[in-house]
């Protein structure tokens, strides 16, 4: 292969990989190919040049391929596996209280540092603890909410009996199978993150009320259609009138609607409703388990699109802009599945909140 064609391999592999070790290798690849002397690239990449003649030597001798080593175990542990273990355990089932750290509820590596100092007298520095965390396959996330009266057996209940028999829909027993769910959209709803001017902060303006517009919503599981509807509150008056302007968005065959517990759900005026219109069949979700109804991915979709990071003056605009994007999403039904149906599989489901 010529130069120029190596060259070119290479910055192709530059291009494409993620790992900040595997691009050192191939930037010092790339510099050589181009003729800079072992010296200057080692200065470019602060390494040693014997540490650069060996990338030189392993690219010479075995390609690209050679380049592709293997991690770097660095210094043995000085915790034991079980204790490694233990540890692991302790952050994990535990918080610093639990363990003699008063008044402490967050795990933090300096915490760490001290808890592995004081059980296994061993000392570590804030990035050593770090790097231990990394091989132990922990990572400093943020934790998510989830609902302490929710009955994670009903949970799973439905999502490993009920909802694959409400799924008879694909198989023609059920005509349309449709999820439903009702959110206020306020003015401002909460910031997220944004690109922005580096060292400085985007300013998000408020009024400091909290004004917006009550929305319900349905969401097709098999075909992506949505039925909306905006309305001043929530009552069983408002859900009767939805589930008429369902009943006219589907014609014909039979609906079976999966819902939470909401009063208004359960309301007495919509029994008669029910008799008469026997082909609508509402199933309801295990109580507080809003993360198995699909419309909450919607509403969330809505508030990332819209209202995060905006400010309103008036509830039209706001109104006027939730219309706009429920009118553009009701034009992308793939697009809804994708994003939405797919995640309520019983092998995958998904948080929305």
């Amino acid at each position: 292969m010529t130069n120029k064609g190596a060259l070119a391999e290479v910055e192709e592999r530059l291009r494409s990989t993620k790992d900040r070790r595997m691009y050192e290798r191939l930037q010092t690849v790339r510099l050589r190919i181009m003729g800079m002397p072992v010296k200057e690239i080692a200065g470019i990449l602060c390494r040693s040049e014997k540490t650069i003649r060996s990338y030189i030597h392993t690219y010479e001798t075995e390609g690209l391929p050679g380049l592709h080593m293997g991690f770097s175990p660095g210094r043995t542990s000085r915790l034991t596996p079980e204790q490694r273990e233990e540890l692991k355990q302790a952050i994990v089932n535990q918080v610093p209280a639990d363990v003699g750290f008063t008044a402490k509820f967050n795990w933090t590596l300096q915490l760490i540092a001290d808890y592995i100092e004081r059980t296994y007298g061993h000392r570590y520095s804030l990035r050593g603890v770090s790097k231990l965390m990394e091989h132990m396959h922990m990572s400093y996330t943020k934790p998510t909410y989830t609902l302490a009266a929710a009955d994670p057996a009903k949970q799973q209940q439905f999502v490993e009996v009920t909802f694959p028999t409400l799924k008879r829909v694909e198989t023609g027993e059920i005509a349309h199978l449709l999820f439903e769910d009702e959110s206020m959209i306020r003015d401002y709803q909460a910031l997220q993150r944004t690109w922005f001017e580096k060292g400085k902060q985007r300013i998000v303006r408020t009024t400091g009320k909290h004004r917006g517009v009550k929305l319900l919503s349905t969401v097709d599981y098999c075909s992506g259609q949505i039925v909306w509807h905006e309305d001043e509150s929530y009552n069983a008056e408002t859900f009767l009138f939805f589930l008429k302007k369902v009943l006219e968005a589907y014609p014909s065959g039979t609906i079976t609607m999966v819902l939470d517990n909401a009063r208004i759900h359960h309301a007495k005026l919509l029994k008669l409703f029910l008799n008469e219109n026997k082909r609508l069949n509402l199933v309801f979700l295990p109580p507080y388990s809003p993360q198995l109804n699909i419309v909450e991915g919607l509403w969330k979709w809505l508030k990332a699109d819209v209202v995060n990071n905006v400010f309103y003056h008036t509830v039209a605009e706001i109104r006027k802009n939730v219309s706009s994007f429920m009118n553009a999403v009701m034009q992308q039904p793939l697009t809804v599945i994708d994003r939405l149906c797919v995640r309520m599989e019983p092998d995958h489901v998904v948080e929305f909140l």
